[in-house]
């Protein structure tokens, strides 16, 4: 039985691949490009410099130092110019010199796009097999015995690590192999694989790290590996994103817009959406949980105080409206008064997979709403729809919505507010340019204001993802998935602030939090996420 003590170590170790899962092959392509030799020999840069050196996309290169900031490897200061500067700190000469080390995960990750993205395939398991024996070896290094080398050396090596737990954990947690496992007292490679002497190797590994006990060809689960099976979603979301970091150096030094030159109509190539749907909705059982109070608490009033129904824009596949509907029905008073007070659905969304999908589901728990296309930008044409087609003012709807308003398409400001100081540290970039933090607030107060007429009376009820300042994360490596965060976001043009931003942002627009209903995770300064009942004074 693992106590918790145990389990934060194991947690520690989780976030620890969800950086390096990011880290490595960034970092390894300012390695390979002299960015990071050019930092070192100049005993630091400002991005500018660096950016017309290199050719380098500035936006881009801009969230890749971030990064590394992050780890704790470079520091980050906006210099007396305004221009942003990084400079060295007392381990980047160990720690840069050890980023060599990721040049087999990162042609690992560069061959493993040429076949079946979820499947064990025999020319990249032969890599896998290489890199899996040398991090046996520690990778040739001699653990140094000074703190300070020894942390980055072990740092370096849960990256490498990553590789190797990360995807085939979500690969098994996906087909639902670790349920079957578990199920049996002990299982045997060659039951659940087609090539069962490559699938041991790796079960042989996992066992290695601790996660099985291997006997006489038999297989059982420790305390520790089910910990991370039963967490197998926790890494889907930025293992989703694998298809964007193959390309990670063509974004930084080359075409920005390699992820988005397809055809009209075609699947987004930058991520694996199913895998990242899959992770998400693992990821996000526990901000449900606090959703559900407040649901019950708004649809517990008096009638007349209740919204008419709920519209949930960019409602994806339709569980999370099902599952609002789900709470209203059986656990509130609202539920006990649905013949005389329907309450009516909307599930929105840009992409017309997600209507399909939503639909299924709604039809399936035959749930009665109105499905229709939705821009989380433009408001008003739902407003417009819904009062042309069903009779009903979005006003009077209790809005939600999940992990959204930060990937809005972006658009300039139309007004510059005169002499903003932007508080957020990210690193923001629409195809490959950067964009300043002040032009994002700009743009974030913008799209808030946009909805203002239509939630000011019952509320935008939002949970959103926040970045940290990279000099907090470098100080809580292990406790955070923040690196990861800004990783994804960043190099897809999406628009994470800091949670105090985002609630001053929103105030600006005239929607300050309800105290009533806020709720940040985790409870502290590493908070990444935030749930919001976002409405007028």
């Amino acid at each position: 039985m693992l106590t918790k003590k145990d389990k934060i170590v194991l947690r520690g170790e989780l976030f620890r691949h969800l950086d390096g899962l990011v880290i490595a092959p960034t970092a390894f392509a300012l390695k390979k490009r002299g960015v990071l030799d050019e930092i070192l020999q100049k005993k630091g840069a400002t991005l500018s410099v660096l950016t017309e050196k290199f050719e380098a996309n500035e936006g881009y290169l801009n969230v890749a130092l971030r990064m590394l900031c992050s780890q704790g490897w470079l520091s980050y200061q906006v210099n007396e110019k305004g221009e942003i500067a990084y400079g060295l700190l007392p381990n980047s000469t160990f720690a840069f010199g050890l980023v060599d080390l990721y040049q087999d995960v990162s042609e690992l990750l560069a061959l493993s796009g040429k076949y079946h993205k979820r499947k064990f395939e025999l020319a990249p398991f032969r890599l896998l097999e290489k890199i899996m024996k040398k991090y046996r070896d520690n990778y040739g290094l001699v653990l140094s015995e000074k703190e300070e080398e020894r942390f980055v050396q072990e740092q370096v090596l849960k990256h490498i690590e990553s590789f190797i737990v990360g995807p085939t954990t979500v690969i098994l947690g996906m087909g639902g192999m670790f349920h079957k496992y578990f199920m049996e007292a002990s299982f045997r490679a060659e039951e659940y694989h087609k090539d069962p002497e490559s699938f041991r190797k790796i079960l042989d590994f996992l066992a290695f790290l601790g996660w099985f006990v291997e006997r006489d060809g038999t297989y059982r689960f420790t305390d520790k590996g089910l910990f991370f099976a039963k967490r197998a979603s926790a890494y889907g979301v930025t293992v989703s994103y694998q298809p964007m970091f193959r390309k990670v150096e063509d974004l930084i030094f080359g075409n920005a817009n390699a992820l988005w030159e397809v055809p009209e109509g075609s699947p987004e190539i930058h991520v694996d959406r199913a895998m990242n749907v899959w992770g998400s909705g693992g990821a996000h059982s526990t901000y449900f949980r606090k959703i559900d109070e407040v649901i019950i608490d708004l649809f517990n009033r008096p009638i007349e105080e209740q919204p008419k129904g709920i519209a949930d824009m960019g409602c994806g596949n339709g569980a999370f409206l099902k599952h609002i509907y789900e709470v209203v029905e059986q656990r509130t008073l609202r539920g006990k008064m649905l013949d005389e007070h329907p309450l009516f659905l909307v599930g929105s969304d840009f992409n017309q997979a997600a209507l399909k999908a939503t639909r299924a589901t709604l039809i399936q728990a035959d749930i009665w709403a109105k499905v229709v296309w939705g821009d989380i930008g433009r408001p008003d044409i739902l407003a417009k729809d819904l009062k042309e087609f069903y009779g009903i003012e979005l006003k009077e709807l209790l809005n939600v919505r999940t992990f959204l308003d930060h990937n809005r398409i972006w658009s300039d400001p139309l007004v510059l507010t005169a002499g903003r100081k932007s508080e957020s540290t990210g690193a923001f970039a629409f195809r490959g340019k950067r964009i300043s933090n002040e032009e994002v607030e700009d743009n974030l107060l913008e799209h808030l204001k946009k909805w203002t007429p239509y939630v000011e009376k019952f509320g935008l009820l939002v949970i959103e993802l926040h970045t940290l300042n990279p000099n907090i994360t470098a100080k809580h490596i292990g406790e955070t998935a923040a690196t990861a965060y800004d990783a994804t976001h960043g190099f897809s043009d999406q628009y994470i602030v800091e949670l105090e931003v985002f609630k001053k942002i929103a105030e600006e627009a005239g929607l300050p939090s309800d105290t009533q209903y806020f709720s940040k995770f985790p409870n502290n300064e590493l908070a990444t996420v935030s749930i919001h009942l976002l409405k007028g004074k």
